[in-house]
């Protein structure tokens, strides 16, 4: 057959490919919504609706067991992730990031807020031979104590604010606090991958964990991620979740909406579930800068006083989507 003659059947082939896939009813992604602009400059990423996994199972338990000592022997001391549940989320959009200090120093110079700590007159950072101490005069603006200052770390997430705080936050930015099933969606996707980004484990620059530069025994010493603490915020673009959020694993641990109550997968609804109705704690997701690599998985769950403020804790906020 002659070259020019195989040409044109390959052009052929091509455009056929090419019609096959524009036709009405392909396979193709549809268009994400242009996301709303927002008072803070925040980027929003979309979650689309629908059902996504949410908690974890037995095997995912055990997997876990047998890394972290041998799996026989091993106390299970996470059933408030299970039982692994089909949950339903009307569509949201998420911050793409975390809440930074400069955005928070102007929520702070708008509406003259005082956070909790700054209330107090402390709140809790990291010494590493009595791990989280009370400290004197730690807040937002002196986030490891009096002598410290956010000059240089404008674009790192805010941390030394509390559960309130970051809800004062996300109302002043017409935002609210996701919700934990939220939360755990945009980070994981619809079926129930380990970390953000999959289930690889949680090296190759995709997380700010504890590494080699924290003195703790859980540290990952064959790791560096670049930072002791908190690191500006996306700074590691391989860790996005499957919406493209970034940052949902380590860097800071993040407040959502609802009550901790390690029971409440047994009885939470399929569709749109609101959390308990109280409870002594706010949930925590997510992990963070001093967090072991099973602390940053995407079902872990963690909690915290709604007053209380540190060192490794900050936020995101969620928006509704139109109908």
């Amino acid at each position: 057959m002659k070259t020019g003659l195989w040409k044109w059947i390959f052009i052929g082939l091509a455009l056929a490919v090419l019609l096959m896939r524009c036709r009405p009813g392909a396979d193709v992604a549809p268009p994400q919504p242009a996301a709303p602009p927002q008072k803070d400059g925040m980027e929003l990423v979309y979650v689309p609706p629908g059902e996504f996994l949410m908690g974890s199972t037995d095997a995912d338990i055990d997997r876990l067991l047998a890394k972290l000592c041998g799996g026989s022997d091993c106390k299970r001391d996470w059933s408030e992730e299970q039982p692994q549940h089909t949950v339903y989320l009307d569509a949201f959009w998420l911050d793409r990031r975390e809440v930074t200090n400069a955005m928070f120093a102007e929520f702070v110079a708008d509406s003259g807020y005082k956070t909790d700590a700054e209330k107090e007159g402390w709140s809790y950072t990291w010494n590493k031979n009595e791990g989280w101490v009370k400290t004197e005069g730690a807040d937002w603006q002196h986030p490891y104590g009096p002598l410290s200052s956010i000059d240089g770390l404008e674009a790192h997430p805010v941390v030394q604010v509390s559960w309130n705080d970051a809800r004062a936050y996300c109302e002043w930015a017409g935002r609210r606090l996701p919700s934990e099933a939220e939360w755990e969606k945009a980070a994981r996707g619809a079926h129930g991958q380990v970390y953000p980004w999959g289930n690889a484990d949680a090296f190759g620059g995709r997380v700010n964990f504890a590494d080699r530069s924290i003195d703790v025994g859980w540290a990952e010493k064959k790791v560096d991620d670049g930072y002791q603490h908190t690191a500006p915020v996306g700074s590691y673009p391989k860790g996005a979740s499957p919406y493209g959020a970034l940052d949902m694993a380590g860097n800071v641990s993040e407040w959502v909406a609802d009550w901790y109550d390690a029971g409440y997968y047994e009885r939470s609804p399929r569709q749109n579930p609101p959390g308990a109705v109280s409870g002594e704690y706010r949930v925590l997701r997510g992990g963070d800068w001093i967090s072991a690599a099973w602390h940053i998985r995407c079902a872990y769950r963690g909690g915290g006083s709604p007053s209380g403020a540190s060192g490794f804790v900050g936020f995101r906020c969620a928006l509704d989507a139109s109908p």
